[in-house]
């Protein structure tokens, strides 16, 4: 229950975090909340040598209105998000969502950034992010890159971030008018991992325009996303 010996360094800006991640390379591993990542360490699931903590950088913890999109910094706290009156007004889906994340503790620790560069198929932010999108700013020392959320997903616990990069932002775009949306989670317990989490948007227009249903579930591996009547990623 004790972790590997690792270095470890709290950067206060963006570019003092980018500069340690690209002079540690696959080494290093960044902290949002640790949530997930502290109890892995303690299991010696994850052993990174080097771990660059975020939470001294606020330039990172935001929510904006930008011409209609919102974006979210990648270490706002998740219950800033589910408090936010932006979010529940621009983007309910997400709002409606929050709840059903683990606990109030652990969401005023959680980042929406963390969440989803953990990318756990039993998370419901991934799925949110599909259903909505949303596209993701991935930052190096060299460049900010946006990826769309359906790239940004590449397997089990794995994503489009390579050794040296952080996701900085997460930018939603506004709902089509008159979209239908909705998001239902099955769980043993309120707040245990989902056994199975569905995040769903319709567009309507006398029939159904475009729709975007995705489930998650508990089976280490299952993450399925359907988009109109096309079925990908297993």
């Amino acid at each position: 229950m004790k972790p590997a010996s690792f270095e470890y360094f709290r950067p206060q800006s963006i570019d003092e975090a980018l500069s340690l991640l690209a002079e540690h390379g696959a080494d290093a591993k960044p902290l949002a909340g640790g949530q997930s990542l502290i109890p892995a360490m303690n299991f010696r699931l994850a052993a990174p040598s080097v771990l660059v903590d975020l939470n001294g950088i606020a330039a990172l913890s935001y929510i904006k209105d930008d011409s209609g999109d919102v974006r979210i910094g990648g270490m706002t706290r998740q219950r800033m998000v589910e408090r936010s009156r932006l979010v529940s007004e621009r983007v309910p889906l997400v709002a409606d969502t929050m709840p059903h994340i683990a606990h109030p503790a652990i969401r005023n620790r959680g980042t929406v950034g963390g969440s989803l560069a953990h990318a756990d198929p039993a998370a419901e932010l991934p799925a949110v992010m599909l259903a909505l999108k949303a596209r993701l700013m991935v930052s190096s020392q060299s460049d900010t890159r946006e990826v769309e959320a359906d790239d940004f997903f590449v397997g089990l616990f794995a994503t489009a971030v390579q050794p040296g990069e952080l996701l900085t932002e997460i930018r939603i775009p506004p709902p089509a008018k008159r979209s239908g949306f909705a998001f239902q989670e099955i769980s043993r317990r309120h707040g245990d991992f989902a056994l199975v989490g569905v995040a769903a948007v319709v567009q309507p227009g006398g029939s159904i325009r475009d729709a975007e249903v995705i489930a998650a579930a508990d089976e280490r591996g299952l993450a399925m996303v359907f988009t109109g009547q096309r079925h990908f990623r297993h």
